[in-house]
């Protein structure tokens, strides 16, 4: 650059240093955001432009009793969203629960107001009450504002911050997820139906059309054994494929634009067969991205791992290749886009310097693969019959107010998300 620069001085010509940043709207020639819609291309993913991207975000949940998303009684959407936005994080896992979509086919098509949700949820006196604090807090609803219309607002509001949204059906009945006795398990289960899930995906994926900033769904968190029932005799990976395949052309028959993510067995912390293409037993079939026509190129795995005790990140870093991260690479049978979409420790002074945590901080960066940790919440309306249930996992304080550990916000996860997405 210098020795061009020489020559054009010695000519009278101007020349501009070279940038990675464009100058100004005016040369700013990348495509407006979100750039959608979303494919996959062997292990990555990529916008309408055919850049590599992935996601560094947080679960931000809404598939509990009240089924809306939570923190409202404490914050605004918008300071909400600020907060996520001030991390650098570029998405947000949204959960919801399948409930909210058969309640509204029952009703007529018509979902229920927020009075009717936080009555149902809470009771007849704290109901009210805490429905209150959140037209408080968020005046642009009232009572008579549905479940999905605050849906709709997260999703406006993480548009107008460039925020990325990827719904997932999170469990059944709305309520606290996941334990292998809540009746949410798998298909079959107390709580599970199987064609009401894929009614729920397809009603959520289409009613997801309007929202600009949606990318991507999940079509069912932690699948696991149940621990009595019918269901149990077939919590098998062969029955895993069959549904699979249903819920992933639910949604693409509703919304062909989304990516859809697949999830394991064992409250999804394996896949191993799929990447490796072994049986999917007890049967002999095999995973084929041929069994998804018309939108192979529209997979994604996603992983959880909850490993807090690990000590050694050596075997931490083996433990997640080998339940799934192997699809990162060129060597696997089946090549995917992998991210892991929930992690998370107790947010305090110390915890994230341990191994656990400072392993994924430096293994998901490294990889370029993308993640949620669990969990913005800093409190609950309602967890398992607690009313204002604390969350000591949560990034965000009882309030909702400033993160609960601001030594890991700042000095792990801001750099995190930094690292992941340049």
């Amino acid at each position: 650059m210098r020795l061009v620069a020489i020559v054009a001085g010695l000519i009278g010509l101007s020349v501009a240093a070279p940038t990675n940043q464009p100058h100004g709207d005016a040369l700013d020639t990348r495509a407006p955001w979100p750039n959608g819609p979303l494919v996959t291309s062997g292990r990555w993913i990529r916008d309408a432009s055919g850049t590599n991207l992935t996601y560094a975000g947080v679960n931000w949940p809404g598939a509990a009793d009240v089924m809306i998303p939570e923190g409202l009684q404490y914050q605004s959407i918008a300071t909400i969203v600020s907060k996520i936005k001030s991390l650098g994080m570029n998405a947000i896992r949204l959960t919801f629960a399948i409930q909210m979509v058969d309640e509204i086919y029952s009703n007529g098509g018509k979902d229920i107001t927020l009075q009717k949700a936080f009555t149902q949820a809470l009771g007849s006196t704290n109901g009210p009450k805490l429905l209150d604090q959140v037209l408080a807090k968020n005046p642009q609803f009232t009572a008579s504002t549905t479940r999905l219309q605050v849906f709709d607002a997260v999703a406006a509001e993480c548009a107008k911050q460039h925020i990325f949204v990827h719904l997932d059906n999170h469990i059944s009945k709305g309520m606290w997820c996941c334990s292998t006795g809540d009746g949410n398990s798998w298909w079959g289960d107390t709580y599970f139906s199987a064609a009401n899930w894929t009614r729920g995906l397809a009603y959520m994926a289409n009613h997801g059309k309007q929202w600009t900033s949606l990318m991507s769904i999940g079509l069912r968190n932690e699948p696991r054994e149940p621990t009595s029932g019918a269901a149990k005799s077939t919590y098998n990976w062969q029955t895993w494929y069959t549904y699979m395949k249903q819920g992933a052309e639910a949604v693409h028959s509703s919304n062909p634009d989304l990516l859809i993510f697949l999830s394991g067995l064992s409250f999804d912390t394996f896949l191993t067969p799929v990447v490796r293409g072994t049986a999917l037993t007890p049967g002999t079939g095999k995973f084929s991205f041929n069994d998804f026509p018309g939108y192979a190129d529209k997979l994604v795995l996603e992983l959880h791992n909850y490993e807090t005790s690990a000590n050694n990140c050596n075997n931490l870093q083996n433990n997640l290749y080998n339940n799934g991260f192997e699809a990162l690479t060129s060597s696997t049978v089946n090549q995917f886009p992998v991210m892991l979409t929930e992690f998370g420790f107790q947010m305090d002074a110390s915890t994230w310097k341990g191994t656990y945590a400072s392993c994924l901080a430096s293994y998901l960066p490294a990889q370029k693969a993308g993640w949620f940790i669990w969990v913005l919440a800093g409190s609950y309306y309602i967890r398992s019959g607690t009313q204002d249930y604390d969350e000591g996992w949560g990034l965000l304080t009882h309030d909702w107010s400033t993160w609960r550990s601001p030594s890991y916000v700042n000095g792990a996860l801001i750099s995190m998300v930094k690292d992941t997405l340049s």
